[in-house]
Order: structure tokens, then sequence, then C-alpha cells
């Protein structure tokens, strides 16, 4: 059984123009299996990494994706702004092996949802 099975989500499934489909998790989803591991993957670029991201997320812009360098057995919740590179980063990680679902909505949902975004110096954060 995989990581997600027993998780909350969405009950929806993204992917890209390979047909590899991945689960969504909601922002609340996302919270919880970050508290119970996870690890949060942003794919933003740089200049929307630093405007504000999830506090103790990891940064790996979409065009630098490299699987490797994704621990192996660590299940991995990828983020963007809105869902759509993410959701593109989710499928090519789960065809390499990794347990891996999509923040449907991205950053932007993470926000409207209550929840923070921080800059690296610690400040309040926003979606760019």
């Amino acid at each position: 059984m995989s990581f997600w099975h027993s998780r909350t989500g969405t009950g929806n499934q993204t992917g890209n123009q390979t047909g590899n489909r991945v689960e969504e998790v909601d922002p609340a989803g996302a919270l919880a299996l970050a508290r119970q591991g996870a690890l949060l993957l942003d794919v933003r670029e740089p200049d929307e990494w630093r405007a504000g991201h999830i506090d103790g997320s990891a940064h790996m812009p979409l065009g630098a994706l490299d699987p490797g360098r994704i621990p192996a057995g660590v299940p991995v919740v990828a983020v963007c702004r809105s869902g759509n590179r993410s959701g593109a980063a989710a499928a090519a990680l789960s065809a390499q092996g990794h347990d891996v679902v999509n923040l449907a909505g991205g950053v932007t949902a993470w926000h409207r949802a209550g929840l923070e975004l921080v800059t690296d110096e610690g400040e309040p954060g926003q979606v760019r």
C-alpha cells in the first residue's frame, strides 16, 4: 500500500503529456503529510521562491528537476504556484518510482487556506 492511500486527498488526479497520473491533495492534506515526514518540493522559479514559500519546503525549479536528488523512500508533495508545473514534476517523479502527490492549486491555494508563506529571512511571504 502506498503512503498516500491512507492520507487525505482531493480524490482528483493530474498528469502530463506522457499520461503519468498522480493524486492531488488539498492544502490541509499537504500539511498533514508534511507533518508525517513528506518532503514538500517547490518547483517554482527562484524569484517566486524568494517572494514566499512554504516553511520547511525544499526548492528545485522544474527546469532543474533531478529525480536522483530526491531521497528514495521519502514521500513527496510537489508544489508550484497553481499546481500545473508541480503536476508535471509529480508525474516525472512518479515515473522514476517516487511516491508523490501534487498540491492542488499550489501555493495560491495554500495561502488562500490561511496557511503561511515565508521568505528566506523568515518574514511573511507572498505568492508570485
